[in-house]
């Protein structure tokens, strides 16, 4: 019943939540009178099937209906479509022949909830379905809950034999097109099940496939299937069908529950069969059939919720051809749930509007995007936005199409944006103007205050550059000529760097009528180049700096090593020295040689490498160069002053240098050379055309370790032969292993044995010509006299 509404008091008006509640009432109290009729419906024409069977009185058949509820733990409501379902064409005559009692009937509840209020909530939902398409709805909702079941079908017999799908869902239109009727052939396990009456359960799909001819595009898509015969006046005349996507088997508890909602659903399909059966077609989905007569994209969703009511996903009840497009799944989305035909739904606005329209029952539009879709052939990039509206519990998606004109107005945002520019004008008539949202946001202007009139723009600048922006803007003015300044306006953000270009429209006396221009931030711009110019300034006092530095250095190397002019002779021998500097020409190395004849007539060949380059690097290689000679000139012998260089070194200034060296002395009555070295490069041996390299006696390089063990070697020299000391720089080139280089000056050399003395630049092209040389090279090419004088 419907409250009445309390009438104001004289000249009051009704409070708004009042009136909304007393709505609300109204409205709840009209869908209880609906459900009630419905419900009234069923239960008298269950009330007149028992009167039929038995002859008994209206009130004696709604008694037997009320008591077999209680009896079985039913609703009345599910009692009466029971007993629907069960009815026979012929009528016995004494209450012993009824259909069997409900308690002789399983009972079951849904999959998952093991009650029978579920059952009661499916009973309650068919008695207001009108079509067979409602029916299938009702009973994928109600097994969906459970995990029970992806799609149902339903399938009505006709006269020859043959079966008509009157109804389905989870299945999009085209995806039903394959079952809409099936021929009264062998093979098919709809027809089987109604034919011998009983279920038939498909659990087993490789087993199943070589038994049956399975449906759909692809078959495998329901990997389990359970086909219930619904029981009717005459055998069963109606099938229910159960598609599962897992491959798991029906348990007991399903199996009960399916066959008790099989038989729920034999009361509403007795009014459909017969339609059916008569005419060979399904009744028609009308909602599906007016989205596919849409012409633009949209889809019907439908909230899938938890028992909590919290919405986890959306089942696309319909949905127009264009969707397809916005949505790119694989296969018709009609019936199939949103997360899962697009399953990155959740992070995308979409997703996010279809919550907040169901949360305020308010409709939302999200923002616009690209979209490339395919015009008369040609394919071009369009810009839409999606826009979802409430439709009682129900959402309608539509992607809304935006005309060029929005998007050239949404282009000119993006425009203003993206260059941090903003237009604006002024009428020197009317003395009207108007600025866009960007130049209030660049001039730091509130938008509620009217634009800056054009001769008060001074005023924005600081007081340095107010005269140049005064003279630009009363020029304009006077005359009308468009002027480009730059000037500084003080912000809330601080000193912003401003460009402003502006024209005039003159009337047909040339006289300046309107203004129009556009205000940009170069403040960011302005800030790269400051940064730019000092970065270059610091760059040049560096350069000035390292290449002063440079200068001095290799002055001291020219100083500490001087390079002889011609070869040198010590000993007998003729050694030419050859020293090249790294190509980077920023840093001076620490490479050094030492080719001298001693007091005693023997000859001393040192070649040194110091790790690191600039002053420190000279320093070291000065310290150790003439350290060396020094102990070897005093009786030193080669081992020792190796490891005495190697102690200065741990205790000099820098105490992490290191260094390589090769220590060699030539005794020339025995043509003997004794040699040591602390993690040089091997010596090179070239004698009649062969070329070897010195096995190198034990020596770890300078400065590594405190108390290093060094070892001398021996090798006696014959007429003719020619020996190169070397560092690294010559056969190094990183990230290749030194071995390859070692290989590379063996070849070089082995190429031509008999080039004349004089010949070590011809050497160091061949070795050096592709080299960009990160290292200095030192090079000493020692040759024995062929015949000795």
């Amino acid at each position: 019943m419907s409250e009445p509404v309390t009438p104001p008091e004289q000249g009051g008006v009704p409070g708004l939540a009042e009136m909304a509640r007393v709505v609300a009432r109204q409205r709840a109290e009209l869908d209880r009178l609906h459900e009630q009729a419905a419900t009234a419906a069923v239960v008298e024409r269950a009330k007149g099937v028992v009167m039929a069977l038995t002859g008994c009185s209206a009130e004696a058949a709604g008694d037997t209906l009320l008591r077999r509820s209680v009896t079985a733990g039913h609703s009345l409501l599910e009692e009466c479509l029971l007993t629907l379902g069960a009815s026979e064409r012929s009528a016995p005559r004494s209450p012993e022949e009824t259909p069997a009692a409900p308690e002789e009937r399983p009972a079951a509840g849904p999959p998952g909830d093991g009650s029978d209020d579920g059952l009661g909530r499916l009973a309650l939902a068919l008695a207001h379905a009108l079509t067979p398409q409602d029916v299938a709805r009702c009973v994928l909702d109600h097994l969906s809950a459970g995990q029970a079941a992806d799609s149902v079908v339903l399938y009505a017999r006709r006269a020859d034999g043959s079966l008509n799908l009157i109804g389905h869902a989870g299945l999009g239109s085209r995806e039903a097109a394959p079952w809409r009727q099936l021929p009264p052939f062998n093979g098919l396990a709809p027809l089987d099940a109604l034919r011998a009456g009983e279920p038939r359960w498909l659990e087993d799909f490789p087993q199943d496939s070589k038994r049956y001819l399975l449906i759909g595009e692809p078959p495998e898509r329901w990997r389990s299937r359970a086909w219930l015969p619904v029981p009717g006046e005459e055998g069963a005349d109606a099938c229910v069908g159960v598609l599962r996507s897992g491959e798991q088997p029906f348990s007991p508890s399903d199996r009960a529950h399916l066959l008790e909602v099989a038989r729920l659903c034999a009361g509403p399909l007795r009014t459909f069969t017969a339609a059916a059966q008569g005419t060979g077609a399904a009744p028609a989905d009308p909602v599906g059939s007016l989205f596919e007569a849409l012409p633009v994209a949209a889809m019907l969703l439908t909230p899938l919720r938890t028992s909590s009511r919290e919405t986890e996903d959306f089942r696309i009840e319909a949905a127009t051809a264009q969707a397809g497009g916005f949505l790119g799944g694989d296969g018709d989305p009609v019936g199939q749930r949103l997360r899962a035909y697009r399953p990155g739904v959740a992070d995308e606005p979409l997703w996010q509007c279809c919550l907040a329209t169901l949360a305020t029952g308010e409709r939302h539009e999200g923002e616009q995007f690209a979209h490339e879709e395919t015009v008369d052939g040609a394919t071009e990039l369009s810009t839409y936005s999606v826009r979802v509206t409430p439709l009682e519990d129900a959402l309608v998606v539509i992607w809304v199409r935006h005309a060029p004109s929005d998007r050239q107005e949404q282009r000119l945002a993006d425009l203003q944006r993206l260059g941090n520019l903003g237009w604006a004008n002024w009428n020197l008539h009317t003395l009207e103007a108007s600025w866009s949202a960007q130049a209030y946001a660049i001039v730091d202007r509130d938008p509620a205050l009217e634009p800056v009139p054009l001769a008060d723009l001074p005023q924005l600048a600081l007081p340095e550059d107010r005269p140049t922006l005064s003279c630009a803007v009363r020029d304009m003015i006077g005359e009308g000529p468009p002027f480009d300044v730059l000037f500084r306006a003080r912000t809330a953000q601080g000193v912003r760097h401003l460009r402003l270009v502006a024209e005039a429209l003159a009337d047909v006396h040339g006289r300046p009528v309107d203004v129009h221009g556009f205000i940009q931030d170069l403040t960011a711009r302005r800030r790269a180049e400051l940064a730019l110019v000092e970065s270059e300034r610091e760059i040049l006092t560096q350069h000035d700096v390292l290449r002063t530095e440079r200068a001095l250095v290799a002055r001291l190397q020219h100083a500490l090593l001087p390079l002889p002019g011609h070869p040198v002779h010590p000993a007998g021998l003729r050694v030419e020295v050859a020293y090249l500097p790294a190509q980077a020409n920023i840093h001076v190395g620490g490479d050094w040689f030492s080719a001298i004849e001693l007091p005693d007539g023997d000859a001393l060949f040192v070649v040194g490498d110091v790790a690191g380059h600039g002053v420190d690097a000279v320093a070291t290689m000065a310290q150790l160069r003439f350290t060396a000679k020094g102990m070897v000139i005093t009786g030193s012998s080669l081992t020792g002053a190796l490891g005495r260089l190697n102690t200065l070194l741990l205790h000099s200034r820098d105490a992490r240098a290191t260094a390589t060296m090769v220590l060699a002395r030539y005794r020339p009555s025995e043509r003997r050379l004794v040699w040591a070295q602390a993690g040089h490069t091997p010596p090179l041996l070239l004698r009649d055309g062969g070329v070897t390299y010195l096995r190198r006696p034990p020596g770890m390089l300078l400065g590594a370790a405190p108390a290093p063990h060094f070892e001398e070697a021996e090798c006696v020299l014959e007429p003719g032969d020619r020996l190169l000391l070397y560092t690294d720089g010559l056969v190094e080139r990183p990230p290749e292993n030194i071995d390859v280089g070692l290989e590379r000056l063996a070849e070089a050399v082995a190429r031509h044995p008999d080039e004349e003395p004089g010949s070590l630049h011809g050497l160091l092209e061949t070795m050096l010509a592709d080299d960009d040389r990160r290292d200095d090279v030192c090079v000493l090419d020692i040759r024995v006299p062929k015949q000795e004088e």
